[in-house]
Parts: C-alpha cells; sequence; structure tokens
C-alpha cells in the first residue's frame, strides 16, 4: 500500500506534493520554520488517525503530528505530517472541574467553555495554541506560580500507539507512558484526546501597562520589587518592545487570581511611575485570557530564543534595560516560582523549575534580518552566562534546540527506554526528538 492508496481508507484529506494546497497545509505557524513532508494527512476523527499509524507501521514510515504548527521544528524531512485541527471537541464536565479536548482544540476554546463557570485551564498567553502540544511538553503560563505547569493538570490521555491500536492511558493504568507523555512531548504515542483539570478562577484581574522607553529603568526596578513579594497568585512580565517602525515602549504584563481590590494594593508600586501611554488593568474574563498581552494571530516569520535565569539583580539589570534592543522586537522576563518548584510525587516529566525567571527573545526571521536577530540573541546570552541556568522546559525549546537540553541526565534517559520500548520502529516523531 502506497500514501496515495490511504486516500482510500480514511475519511481526511491526504495531500502530495504535487496537489493543490499541499504547501499551505505544509506549513507551520511560525513561517521561518521550513517543512518538506512527504505528504499531509488531515485525519477526520481518531479512527483516520488509527488508520495512518497502522499504515506508517507497515511502510516503515514516520508520522508528525501538528494541530497548528506553532511548536514545529522543521525536523520532519520525509516525514507524513499529520494534521489534527478537526479533532477539535472540547466537552466540559462541570461537577468534575474536568475537561474533555480532542488533540486539534485550542487553548482559546477550553477558556471559553469553561470561564463562564468560573473555571479555567493551565493555559499559557495565546489563545490560539494548540492545547495537546503545549500541554504534552509541559505548559508554561499566566497559572503557573499557583497551580504548576500544564502536564500536570493532565487526568487521562487517549492515544494510538506504534501499532496503531488505541488506547486510554492513565496514572494506574500505564504509569510510564503517563509520566513520559506529560512533559515529553509527543515521542511516545499519538495523542487523539486529554483529560485536563479544571482550577476554580471566580475572579481574575489583568492588564498591561505602557510607558515610553525612557522609563525602562523605573519599571524594571518596579518589576523587581513586585515579584521579589508576589503570592503565587500574581504573575508579572517585563517586556522591553521595539515595533517595527515604531517607538520602543516599556510595558508591564499581570494576571492576578482573585479580587480587584486585593491585586490593586499589590501593584501599587506601578501608580508611582508616571508617563503611562495606556493601561488596561481591570477585571478579565477567563475567555478573554489573551488579551492581557496579545500576541500575533496569523502566521509570521520570527526566530525566538528562551532562557530559565538562576536570578536577577543591578548587574543585569543594566545589560537588560540599558542596551539597543534592536533588531529584536521584544525582550520579556516572566516571574516564575511558586508552585513551579514543587511538581509533586506525581509529576510528569517535565519536573520542577526552580528558577525564578523566564527570559525570552523575539525577533523577525525575514531574509535579511535573520541572521542579526540571532546575533543580538547570542549577545544578550552572553551579557548573562553566569545567570543562565543551561536548561529549559521541552514547550520553550526552539529549532536548532534538542530534547536534552530540557531535562536532567536521568529524565532524558528514562525518556529515551520508554521510547525505544514504545516506539522501536520510530513511528512517531515529536517536535524535538527524544533520541535526537
Amino acid at each position: 500500500m502506497t500514501i496515495n492508496d490511504v486516500r482510500g481508507a480514511l475519511k481526511g484529506r491526504v495531500l502530495l506534493p504535487d496537489d493543490d494546497g499541499f504547501e499551505q497545509a505544509a506549513t507551520a505557524w511560525n513561517l521561518t520554520v521550513r517543512q518538506p513532508v512527504a505528504a499531509v494527512v488531515e485525519a477526520a476523527d481518531a479512527d483516520d488517525v488509527a488508520a495512518l499509524v497502522r499504515y506508517a507501521r507497515r511502510a516503515g514510515l514516520t508520522v508528525a503530528a501538528q494541530p497548528t504548527g506553532h511548536g514545529a521544528s522543521g525536523d520532519v524531512e520525509g516525514l507524513i505530517l499529520l494534521r489534527t485541527g478537526l479533532l477539535n471537541e472540547v466537552v466540559v464536565r462541570a461537577e468534575e472541574r474536568v475537561v474533555r479536548v480532542g488533540a486539534g482544540a485550542r487553548w482559546g476554546q477550553v477558556q471559553a467553555a469553561a470561564g463562564p463557570l468560573g473555571l479555567a485551564g493551565l493555559s499559557g498567553s495565546a489563545p490560539g495554541v494548540g492545547v495537546t502540544g503545549y500541554t504534552l511538553g509541559g505548559g508554561v503560563g499566566w497559572f503557573s506560580r499557583k497551580h504548576g505547569l500544564a502536564s500536570g493538570s493532565v487526568r487521562a490521555i487517549d492515544i494510538v500507539d506504534a501499532d496503531g491500536e488505541p488506547g486510554r492511558v492513565t496514572a494506574e493504568s500505564d504509569p510510564e507512558l503517563f509520566w513520559a507523555l506529560r512533559g515529553g512531548g509527543g515521542d511516545f504515542a499519538m495523542v487523539t484526546a486529554l483529560e485536563l483539570e479544571l482550577y476554580p478562577v471566580p475572579t481574575m484581574y489583568g492588564g498591561r501597562v505602557v510607558w515610553p522607553e525612557h522609563r525602562t529603568r523605573e519599571v524594571y526596578d518596579a518589576f523587581l520589587e513586585i515579584t521579589a513579594e508576589a503570592p503565587r497568585e500574581l504573575s508579572v512580565w517585563f517586556n522591553r518592545f521595539q515595533p517595527p517602525g515604531a517607538p520602543p515602549m516599556v510595558t508591564l504584563d499581570l494576571a492576578y487570581l482573585g479580587e480587584a481590590a486585593r491585586a490593586q494594593d499589590l501593584l501599587v508600586r506601578l501608580d508611582k511611575i508616571e508617563g503611562a501611554i495606556s493601561d488596561s488593568r481591570g477585571v478579565v474574563p477567563i475567555a478573554d485570557l489573551g488579551a492581557i498581552s496579545p500576541e500575533p494571530t496569523d502566521p509570521t516569520p520570527s526566530i525566538s530564543r528562551v532562557e530559565l535565569l538562576t536570578g536577577l539583580g543591578a548587574d543585569a539589570g543594566e545589560l537588560l534595560v540599558s542596551k539597543p534592543l534592536e533588531p529584536l522586537i521584544n525582550l520579556q522576563i516572566r516571574n516564575l516560582g511558586g508552585a513551579l518548584t514543587e511538581p509533586g510525587l506525581g509529576a510528569g516529566a517535565s519536573g520542577a523549575v526552580a528558577e525564578p525567571y523566564l527570559l525570552s527573545l523575539v525577533g523577525l526571521g525575514l531574509p535579511h534580518m535573520a541572521d542579526a536577530t540571532r546575533a543580538k540573541q547570542a549577545e544578550v546570552v552572553a551579557d548573562l552566562e553566569a545567570r543562565i541556568s543551561g536548561r529549559k522546559p521541552y514547550t520553550l525549546l526552539s529549532p536548532g534546540e534538542t530534547a536534552a537540553e530540557s531535562f536532567s541526565g536521568g529524565a532524558l534517559a528514562r525518556l529515551r527506554e520508554i521510547k525505544r520500548a514504545r516506539d522501536p520502529h520510530d513511528v512517531f516523531r515529536a517536535n524535538y526528538p527524544v533520541l535526537g
């Protein structure tokens, strides 16, 4: 049987390089990432996923799943790209505080369904990001300081194994695979649905405050002061922005799980910084979570680099706030800590995140800017070398990096053993393979 023959066995579309629509279907969300795949399959349902895996197993081929392509690495040459966007069911069981999501569901759908019930999933900042890839990679977002990584909220996983057989994985039914899938990426089975714990969020306060560039030092100092004593319910992100063709600016993005009055008390330091250009702080419905820190919703060519920091201080601040930002468009620092440092006995492969801050550097990946963007990112990282921990969450890896940068030696060895045992013929390929 050839890939062309599979068309008759699937309800969804099968696209080959000569077919109309192939290029668009194979394109990652990040337009700088090229995906030279042999075919694209758009699964109509879980049965299609199982049929495709059985075909790939017999044919000696490898399948890489991407609902949206936000985390694409480009390591897919000659593979079959599986699009699971049509598996997008979202069913909230409010009495159990659980949501069942298909492999193609996005976080905006989850929060829109759960928010009116006073519940929320452990999403990131962008509603268009797929739930499955984000969660399998760990998932660091607004609620992480209070509730930990998104991978820790997984209660059950529907999969197709390397023989094409469907199954359901829980901590009781298959503790090894359950551990690996929660933070180790999608290298061990094809996920068709997740069941996630939801968390009570009766009220959330948040927003973005924007100042002109000359307030950068004051804003940075306020960020350090607030985050040094912040309760777990409060997350604050510092941003230096250099939008193309616009004046540079500095912002603080924030989210507080609780009443507005308490949040305002915690953030009174910000009111002492004069000259704010805009201030969107207020009560935020969970369904509007993505409005706090607006990010591009359309595919864009970008180059990002993320590092975990062991600390900040006056010396780091001088490097972070005084040097020109160009050609980068965003330098972001997130405060971490809280529940991220305490994953608990039932945690998955992600483990603990001990570092208190996360640094993100983003620039445009246009051909005439790519080299300069990477050079500037390398310069910032070199400046902060003494405070760079050298590891990062799997979900925040960038093209050119490897899974080895996310796990301790023991965890990586365990993941590799599980990969060899569960997928000895390499039917599955995650964005960042554990054997890579």
